[in-house]
C-alpha cells in the first residue's frame, strides 16, 4: 500500500493494484515458498501435513504428463495445493455471481480474460495437446479466476469504458499464456494485471466512457 498505493496520492490515484503489487513482490523475493503448498482434503476434509506444486507448478516442470492424474472436479471443490482464495473455482464463480448481482462489477473484463485464455489455450493444445494444457485446466487452475474476478476489475486500475474493459481483458488473458506457456514462471495472472494497469490511461484515451446523460 504504501509503494504502491501511497506514493502516488493515495486512493484513486494509484496506477496499479496495491496487493498485487505485494503479491508479486513475495513472488519474486521468494519463489520456492509462493509456489508450495500444503495439499487439502477438500471443502469438509482436513489439511494434510506435507506440501506440493500447485498443478501449473507440476506442468511447467513436468508438462502435460505430470497433470494426467489430476481431476477437475478436485480444482472445482477445493482439493488441490495453492494460495488462499485460488483453491475452490466454485466458490469463486460464485463470488462472481453474487458481485454480478449486486451490480459491484460489470461483467466485459472477467468474461474477456476467460474467454481470451480458452480460446488461446485451445488453439496451442489443438495444436499439440502433448505439450500444451487444455483450456479447462488453464481456466481453473492458478490465480486466473480470482484476478479476472477481484483484481482485474478494481475501479482505480481498470478502464471507465466497456470497450475499453474488453481490450484490458483480452490482454490480461493473452499476457497470462504467454507467461504460461513460454515464460519462467508456470503463473502469469499477476504480471499480466500489472502490465495492462500500465495501459489503462492509454486505453481511457482511446475508449472514452459514455457522459452522464448522453445517449
Amino acid at each position: 500500500i504504501g509503494v504502491a498505493k501511497m506514493t502516488f496520492g493515495g486512493l484513486g490515484q494509484n496506477l496499479f493494484n496495491p496487493a498485487i503489487v505485494g503479491r508479486v513482490f513475495l513472488l519474486i523475493s521468494f519463489p520456492t515458498y509462493m509456489t508450495n503448498w500444503a495439499k487439502p482434503e477438500g471443502f469438509i476434509g482436513n489439511f494434510d501435513a506435507f506440501t506440493g506444486s500447485t498443478p501449473l507448478g507440476l506442468a511447467k516442470e513436468g508438462g502435460v504428463a505430470a497433470i494426467e492424474g489430476l481431476d477437475y472436479c478436485d480444482m472445482l471443490f477445493m482439493n488441490i495445493g495453492g494460495s488462499a482464495g485460488e483453491l475452490s473455482a466454485i466458490a469463486l464463480l460464485a463470488g462472481f455471481a453474487y458481485l454480478l448481482i449486486r451490480r459491484v462489477i460489470r461483467p466485459y473484463i472477467t468474461c474477456s480474460i476467460i474467454a481470451t485464455v480458452a480460446v488461446f489455450s485451445g488453439i496451442f493444445w489443438a495444436i499439440d495437446p502433448a505439450t500444451y494444457t487444455d483450456p479447462v485446466f488453464n481456466i481453473l487452475t492458478g490465480g486466473l479466476l480470482l484476478g479476472s474476478i477481484f483484481m482485474a476489475t478494481d475501479y482505480v486500475t481498470s478502464p471507465m469504458s466497456n470497450w475499453g474493459g474488453v481490450i484490458f481483458g483480452v490482454g490480461i488473458g493473452v499476457i497470462t499464456m504467454l507467461i504460461r506457456y513460454f515464460g519462467a514462471y508456470p503463473e502469469g495472472v499477476s504480471f499480466a494485471i500489472l502490465i495492462m494497469n500500465s495501459v489503462v490511461p492509454l486505453i481511457n484515451k482511446v475508449c472514452h466512457a459514455k457522459k452522464y446523460g448522453r445517449a
